[in-house]
């Protein structure tokens, strides 16, 4: 597919893409005869994951650390799953924080709908 439909594709300008090649989140992007980025389903997938770990808080320069080591192969496992370990508990982290947000604004809430608040 090209850039346009990629870009629809994933909810990411082409500017946005472009940079993401320029850093190294997306490599080895195919061209056509006439030089135009040709990308595949490989890509979608990747772009994908690249983007939930973004919007779950990651930052991009440890993406950009991660997409480096899994272009190690095999002897970068253990390295890559400590780096989704770590955002893992990062996240359950700031779960249970938002779940305490949750339920004080709740709890006001019913106040309000009490009529026990003035």
């Amino acid at each position: 597919m090209n850039m346009k439909e990629f870009s629809k594709k994933v909810g990411l300008s082409s500017h946005t893409l472009r940079y993401y090649e320029k850093i190294g989140l997306l490599k080895n992007i195919n061209r056509n005869a006439s030089g135009h980025r040709h990308y595949t389903s490989h890509d979608v997938a990747w772009v994908t994951f690249v983007k939930r770990l973004k919007e779950t808080g990651m930052r991009l320069n440890e993406i950009v650390e991660y997409a480096r080591l899994s272009d190690g192969g095999s002897d970068t496992l253990a390295d890559r799953e400590n780096i989704l370990s770590k955002h893992r508990e990062g996240l359950i982290k700031q779960i249970s924080l938002l779940e305490d947000h949750l339920k004080a604004l709740d709890y006001k809430i019913n106040l309000y709908k009490s009529g026990k608040v003035c």
